[in-house]
C-alpha cells in the first residue's frame, strides 16, 4: 500500500501527507523532510482470515459444514488470522488493535463495538489478541472471544499506530466475522457436555417430525439444512429484521424468544403465515414442505415477505433450523392430545346448560390430536437453580406473550412440578401436557357448578427423534409424573393455585405441617456419602400422615441438571405436636460417575398430608467439598535466595485418579508451571517439592491447583513473607 500523494498548502507552506485508509493526515512544517513511506508509516496490505472450510479455524470451531466462504466461528474459543503490512511489524514501536462492529449502531457500552488489543499473554474469556508468529512483513494473530459475546456478523477493521501517525484498514464484507453460540465451550450458557447429543442437536441436518394420534403415531422426515447455502445469512437477516437490540444477542433465552416470535407472521411480518383451513391459494400447502431451507431462502430473497403456508410442524421445523444454525442445541418435540387452555385456568373447561347441552360461545378450550414445538438447551441464570436444561420454545401462533405471538423459553423442569409462575409462558405450556377436563353446568341464577372431571386426557407419548438413530424417543416423563400418581396431582393442584380458577380443586384449609431440609453433621466432601436430614413438624393436636417424594440430581453450577442420583418415597406418620427428623443418605457410589464441576446437587421434595390434603414442597441445593492442597514453605524466604515449598495432596476417593496435573504459580515467586504427575492411587498422599527464587519482596502468595477427570476445583494457597536481603 502507498501513502498517497503529498500536497503543499500555498498559504502556510506546510506539506500534508494523506493516509490511504482513513485516519488523521500527517502535517509537516515548511522545510521538513518527508519520511519515505516504506520506512515510517505502517499500513495493512491485506488480511487473511484463514476461513477455508477445510482450514484450522473452521475445523476447530465445528463450522466446516456451513456452505459459506466466510469466517464462521464460535464464541469462547480462539481463532487465527494473518496480517500483511507495508513493512515489517516492530512490536517495540508499532501498535495495532482490531475493531469489530455489530449491528446498525455499534456501542462500546453495549458490547457491540469491540476493541481487541494485543496482549503478551492470553487470559481467555476476553476479547484479546496475541502475536503467535511473525515472518517478514506478516504476522499471525490468535484472537480470543468471550463466551458471553453477542452473536452475529461483525465488521472487521485494523487500526495501526506508529510515531508517524495512524491508519485504519476497513475490511470488505467478505471479511466479516460470523460469531455463533458454542455448545462445546463450558463457559457458554448453551454448553452441552455430551458429544453424541451435540452431533444430534447441533450438527445433524436431518430429523423426524411426529404426527397423528397417540394410538397411531406417524412420522415424516424433515431436512433442517442449517448449513445449506444461504441459511446462515437468512437467520441473521431474521435477527436484524426483528429490530431487537444486538446487545441482547449474547443471551440464548433472548434469541430463542426472538426466534419464536419471528418464525410466525401475524404481528411482525415473520417467516411463515399459518393456515389451518383446506384452502391454500397463492401459497404452498403445509403438507408439501419437506424442509426448512426453501422456506428460509424464499423469505430472505424476498426481503422479508412472509411465506405461505405453515402449520405447527412447519413452524417447529424452521425453528429447529434457525436455532441449530446459530449454535443453540435444539430438537423438535410432539405432544399428543395437546391442550389449548384459553383462560389460564390450568384446566380444559367444558360448559353445559341446564339440559346438559354444550354452550358453544363459552367452550373455547380445545385439545389437538398433536402439536409440535421445540426444545432448546441452555442454562437459565435468570431463574432459580434447577431451571436450566431443556426449554420449550413454540413458534406456532396460538396466544400472545407480552403482546406478541411467541412462547418460551419455558423450563421443562418448571412444567414438571407445576411451577406455572416461572417465566416465560409456563402457564401456557403446563396445561398443554398436564390438565384435567372439567365439566361445568349452568345453575338457576346463572352460576356454574362443577359436575364432573376427566383425568389423563392430555399430554401423551411426548416424542422426539432419538440421538444417533431414526427411532422415536418418548420423553413424557420429563414433562409430567406418571398418570394416577400422587405427584402428578400435586403438580396439577400447584399449577391451579396460580391460575384463573384457584379453587377448582379442594385445597387444604389447615396448613399445620412444616418440612425443612438440612445437611446432617459436617458438610460432606467428594468421596463421602452425603447425609441429609428432613425435619417434619406437626403443630396440630391430631395425628398427621403422608408420603414424601425425594429426588436428588447432580447439577451444573448454571442450574442445569446433569442426571438423577437417587429417588425414593418415604412414608411419614406424626403424633400430635410431634417433630420427627428423618435421615437420608446419598451414597458416593450413586453420584461418583455423574459429578461435574463444582459438585453441586439439587434435592426436590414434594408430598401431601393425608388428613388435610396440605401440599408439602421444597427444593434444597448443596455442594460437596473438594479436598485441599497443603503448601508448606521450606527454607529462608529472602529476596533473590532460592527456597522451596512442599505441595501435598491426598486422594480421598476410593478409586485411582487418572492423569493428575498440578498447576503452580506465585506472583514474585515463580512463573506458572504445570506438573503432569500421572495416576494417584486411592487414599494415597503425594508430595511435590518445588524450588523457586523470589523476585519481589513483601507478602506474596503461592497457589497450587489440581486437575483430573474424577476431581476438579482442588486448590491450595500459602502466604509467604519475602524479606529484603
Amino acid at each position: 500500500m502507498s501513502l498517497g500523494t503529498s500536497s503543499v498548502n500555498p498559504m502556510t507552506g506546510r506539506t500534508t501527507l494523506p493516509l490511504s485508509h482513513g485516519g488523521n493526515a500527517i502535517v509537516f512544517p515548511p522545510g521538513s523532510n518527508i519520511p519515505a513511506p516504506s520506512v515510517g508509516q505502517l499500513s495493512v496490505g491485506s488480511i487473511d482470515l484463514l476461513k477455508s472450510k477445510t482450514g484450522q479455524n473452521r475445523r476447530e470451531h465445528h463450522t466446516d459444514r456451513y456452505q459459506s466462504n466466510n469466517l464462521i466461528i464460535r464464541r469462547g474459543q480462539g481463532f487465527q488470522i494473518r496480517l500483511e503490512f507495508s513493512r515489517g511489524f516492530d512490536p517495540k514501536s508499532d501498535k495495532l488493535h482490531l475493531q469489530l462492529d455489530l449491528g446498525p449502531k455499534p456501542s462500546i457500552s453495549k458490547g457491540t463495538l469491540v476493541t481487541v488489543s494485543l496482549v503478551e499473554k492470553l487470559r481467555n474469556n476476553f476479547w484479546e489478541a496475541k502475536i503467535i508468529n511473525q515472518k517478514g512483513k506478516s504476522i499471525n494473530l490468535c484472537v480470543n472471544t468471550p463466551p458471553t459475546a453477542p452473536i452475529g456478523r461483525y465488521k472487521l477493521s485494523v487500526i495501526t499506530w506508529t510515531p508517524e501517525g495512524s491508519t485504519t484498514f476497513s475490511c470488505k464484507s467478505e471479511n466479516d466475522i460470523y460469531l455463533l453460540f458454542n455448545p462445546w465451550c463450558k463457559d457458554d450458557t448453551v454448553f452441552l457436555d455430551n458429544e453424541e447429543q451435540r452431533m444430534e442437536y447441533v450438527l445433524n441436518e436431518y430429523g423426524t417430525l411426529y404426527c397423528g394420534t397417540k394410538n397411531q403415531i406417524g412420522s415424516r422426515p424433515w431436512i433442517f439444512g442449517q448449513f445449506a447455502d444461504g441459511v446462515l445469512a437468512a437467520c441473521l437477516f431474521i435477527l436484524e429484521k426483528s429490530q431487537a437490540l444486538a446487545s441482547g444477542w449474547g443471551d440464548p433465552a433472548t434469541i430463542s424468544r426472538l426466534v419464536s416470535a419471528m418464525v410466525n407472521a401475524p404481528d411482525d411480518q415473520g417467516v411463515l403465515v399459518g393456515n389451518w383451513s383446506t384452502v391454500y391459494e397463492n401459497g404452498t400447502a403445509p403438507t408439501l414442505w419437506h424442509g426448512s431451507v426453501e422456506i428460509l431462502r424464499q423469505y430472505h430473497t424476498s426481503g422479508g415477505k412472509p411465506v405461505k403456508y405453515g402449520q405447527c410442524w412447519v413452524f417447529a421445523g424452521v425453528t429447529t433450523t434457525i436455532l441449530r444454525c446459530l449454535g443453540i442445541p435444539t430438537r423438535s418435540v410432539t405432544n399428543f392430545d395437546s391442550a389449548h387452555d384459553t383462560d389460564v385456568s390450568m384446566t380444559i373447561d367444558v360448559y353445559v346448560d341446564e339440559k346438559m347441552r354444550p354452550i358453544r360461545n363459552l367452550n373455547n378450550d380445545s385439545v389437538w390430536n398433536f402439536h409440535v414445538w421445540n426444545e432448546c438447551w441452555m442454562a437459565r441464570p435468570d431463574l432459580p437453580v434447577g431451571m436450566g436444561g431443556w426449554q420449550v420454545v413454540d413458534a406456532t401462533p396460538q396466544e400472545t406473550s407480552q403482546g406478541m405471538f411467541r412462547c418460551g423459553p419455558t423450563p421443562v423442569a418448571a412444567v414438571l412440578d407445576g411451577l406455572v409462575y416461572t417465566r416465560f409462558d409456563t402457564h401456557f405450556v403446563f396445561p398443554e401436557v398436564n390438565s384435567d377436563r372439567i365439566y361445568w353446568q349452568k345453575q338457576p341464577g346463572g352460576n356454574f357448578s362443577q359436575i364432573g372431571i376427566d383425568k389423563n386426557v392430555v399430554g401423551h407419548c411426548i416424542s422426539t427423534k432419538a440421538v444417533g438413530c431414526d427411532k422415536r424417543e418418548d420423553i413424557t416423563h420429563l414433562y409430567k409424573y406418571p398418570e394416577g400418581s400422587e405427584r402428578v396431582r400435586i403438580a396439577l393442584e400447584t399449577a391451579s393455585h396460580y391460575g384463573s380458577k384457584p379453587n377448582v380443586y379442594p385445597s387444604a384449609v389447615i396448613n399445620d405441617v412444616t418440612l425443612e431440609v438440612s445437611i446432617k453433621g459436617e458438610e460432606p466432601f467428594i468421596g463421602q456419602d452425603a447425609c441429609l436430614a428432613f425435619t417434619v413438624k406437626n403443630s396440630s393436636s391430631e395425628n398427621r400422615s403422608g408420603s414424601l417424594f425425594c429426588h436428588v440430581a447432580v447439577m451444573y453450577y448454571t442450574g442445569v441438571i446433569k442426571g438423577k442420583v437417587k429417588e425414593e418415597e418415604i412414608a411419614v406418620k406424626l403424633k400430635p405436636t410431634e417433630v420427627k427428623t428423618l435421615d437420608w443418605t446419598i451414597p458416593y457410589a450413586k453420584y461418583k460417575d455423574l459429578l461435574v464441576d463444582h459438585a453441586a446437587m439439587l434435592l426436590t421434595m414434594t408430598g401431601r398430608v393425608r388428613e388435610t390434603q396440605q401440599v408439602l414442597a421444597t427444593r434444597f441445593n448443596f455442594h460437596l467439598h473438594s479436598p485441599d492442597i497443603t503448601i508448606i514453605p521450606v527454607g529462608d524466604a529472602v529476596l533473590g535466595k532460592e527456597m522451596a515449598a512442599n505441595i501435598t495432596f491426598k486422594n480421598p476417593l476410593p478409586c485411582v485418579l487418572k492423569n493428575v496435573k498440578f498447576h503452580i504459580e506465585g506472583l514474585g515467586l515463580m512463573k506458572a508451571k504445570d506438573v503432569c504427575y500421572g495416576d494417584v492411587a486411592s487414599l494415597t498422599t503425594v508430595t511435590l517439592n518445588e524450588k523457586f527464587t523470589p523476585t519481589l519482596a513483601g507478602p506474596q502468595k503461592l497457589l497450587a491447583s489440581l486437575d483430573c477427570q474424577q476431581l476438579t476445583h482442588v486448590y491450595g494457597v500459602a502466604e509467604i513473607l519475602i524479606k529484603e536481603k
